[in-house]
């Protein structure tokens, strides 16, 4: 690796080690993909040769090893015993990332079907595999696309089931956990608005808006257009900033710059 420079170096061996592969196939994705480390997963992840196969008796013992003694599924207690396996906080946010390969449709619940799919489709049979894993997953939010998936995601998945909108204090947690990974400056003074004259639950196309506002409007609100066609609970929290003299004197919210 002499002939690459620091910053090139540095991304071999992250992928070396999250995907366990040699350096020059490390080098070849990465040379492929222009030297864009998420595009250099997403090429080395798609190609069959690269996906370990599962052997579904493995897949079984996972999932009996966190399925709930009295119900078919795995719930609150066995996701806290996979957490402790993993070594990985409940709270974390790839615990959401986890869900979004497993295409859960419930929070803090997943069905037979669910675990065992998502599993084999990241190519997870064993608890070493799934670890090794998790890095993966976690830089999956730095890529635009599948953090707005993610972002999509949640809205459902946190969600109670049979209503079709989101409990305003999960929706706040959301929100938090989420743009903590995208660094919106706004996202303290949403949430405190919303607590302050809000106070209702939240609709999926304000849910889905507000990640276009964080990342097109200019948390000066500089470039804010009041004739667009925001939700009005969208339009209300400009007024709530500007009322208030609420100005964030900052960088631009080009996500694109903060990875």
């Amino acid at each position: 690796m002499h002939k690459l420079n620091r910053g090139n170096r540095e991304k071999v061996q992250q992928f070396m080690s999250i995907t366990g592969t040699s350096e020059k196939v490390a080098v070849q994705a990465l040379k492929a993909s222009d030297w864009h480390l998420e595009g250099a997963f997403d090429a080395f992840y798609s190609q069959p040769q690269s996906r370990t196969y599962t052997d579904s008796r493995h897949l079984e013992e996972l999932y009996n090893r966190y399925k709930d003694p009295y119900v078919d599924m795995v719930l609150v207690d066995g996701i806290t015993i996979l957490c402790n396996d993993l070594q990985v906080d409940p709270q974390d946010i790839v615990m959401l990332v986890v869900s979004w390969h497993m295409k859960a449709a419930t929070m803090c619940e997943f069905s037979k079907q669910e675990f065992i799919g998502g599993l084999q489709s990241l190519g997870v049979d064993s608890l070493d595999k799934f670890r090794e894993k998790i890095p993966y997953m976690r830089s999956e939010l730095t890529d635009e696309q599948k953090f707005r998936e993610i972002y999509n995601f949640a809205f459902g998945w946190a969600k109670e089931k049979g209503q079709k909108s989101l409990a305003l204090d999960t929706a706040i947690g959301m929100w938090q956990l989420l743009f903590a990974e995208k660094q919106w400056p706004l996202v303290d003074h949403w949430c405190q608005f919303l607590q302050a004259q809000h106070n209702k639950a939240i609709s999926r196309d304000t849910w889905s808006q507000l990640l276009e506002f964080a990342r097109t409007v200019d948390p000066t609100l500089s470039n804010y257009d009041a004739e667009g066609a925001w939700p009005y609970l969208i339009d209300e929290f400009v007024e709530y900033l500007n009322e208030n003299g609420i100005m964030q004197n900052g960088r631009s919210t080009d996500w694109s710059q903060k990875r």
